[in-house]
């Protein structure tokens, strides 16, 4: 018995190791791609130290230290209202992330699976959308001569058109409102997913107990989709200055540039726009430092609080 299973063993290693080696091979493709995407790309930190002109090599252009961090620090101008945009948009976006997990209870708790499978495919479509298509939609809503305003004045509900996409005071309200119906119901999938994976045993014990649907979805599916939520979140706040560009972008205009333009179109504008690749670079650097920094917080005060972690 101890023969055929020593020789069991070292048929079996060398099996084992070409299976590794063959996922191996098929990951790194992928890995390639990140490696191009994510790593190369940070040797263009250089330029932030260095005043740098197109067409200049480099090492020719004059070396200039944290000038250009210290420029964005003390630009109270620019730096406040950047700042003061992405942080709302950013505290906004994490008030408002329980919004999938809730998504994902209520379309569980739907008995009939048509109107499950209807919804889930409807709330996730959006996130498919491009943002260039969105504006489109919006545009053709929400503009002066928009369905809205139309419908509004036929119905003498209004005397004067409304314009919401020139608002700057809703600036902060209707750019949150489209990226939760963008991205909401793709968000939800995880939490789906989440849901799928909680012992179906806890239910029926629930019920034998006498709780009803209400009580088993607040007291087995919430606390078993809370550490999906907690690693999402943690992710959500290392991504808390990271808001994309497209959508604001789009929606920009000269009465709502004040307060649309978050450090992603700040950088974009100053860095491509200005040609001021070097003070781009800059304020990029920081965000990402930020970032960084806000990640192990979240991740250090999660740990002290729940016991439980992203790394």
């Amino acid at each position: 018995m101890v023969k055929v299973n020593s020789a069991n063993s070292i048929l079996y290693k060398p099996k084992k190791e070409k299976k590794r080696i063959i996922l191996l091979l098929m990951a790194l493709p992928l890995m390639t791609l990140v490696l191009l995407f994510n790593y190369v790309p940070l040797f263009g930190w250089m330029l932030a130290f260095f005043d740098y002109r197109p067409g200049i090599p480099l090492f020719d252009n004059p070396f200039v230290g944290f000038q250009f961090f210290r420029m964005f620090l003390t630009d109270t101008i620019d730096t406040i209202r950047v700042l003061q945009n992405t942080l709302i948009f950013g505290f906004l976006g994490i008030m408002l992330s329980p919004l999938p997990m809730i998504l994902a209870m209520l379309i569980n708790e739907l008995r009939s699976s048509v109107h499950k499978k209807f919804i889930q495919t409807a709330t996730t479509l959006p996130h498919f959308v491009s943002w260039v298509i969105v504006f489109s939609i919006a545009f053709n809503f929400f503009a002066t001569e928009g369905l809205l305003n139309q419908v509004l004045f036929r119905t003498e509900l209004i005397t004067r058109p409304t314009n919401i996409l020139a608002d700057g005071s809703a600036v902060y309200w209707f750019q949150t409102a489209l990226s939760q119906w963008k991205g909401l119901g793709w968000a939800a999938i995880v939490y789906m997913a989440a849901i799928s994976g909680i012992d179906q045993e806890l239910y029926e014990a629930s019920a034998i107990d006498g709780a009803g649907r209400f009580r088993a979805a607040l007291h087995i599916t919430l606390p078993g989709l809370l550490p999906t939520y907690i690693v999402l979140l943690l992710l959500g706040i290392g991504n808390f200055l990271n808001l994309g560009l497209d959508q604001y972008l789009l929606f920009r205009n000269p009465l709502t540039a004040a307060n649309i333009e978050v450090i992603d179109l700040f950088v974009y504008r100053i860095g491509l726009l200005n040609q001021d690749f070097s003070y781009g670079v800059a304020v990029g650097i920081l965000r990402s430092v930020v970032s960084i920094t806000l990640l192990f917080t979240a991740n250090f005060i999660a740990k002290k609080i729940r016991g439980t972690s992203f790394f």
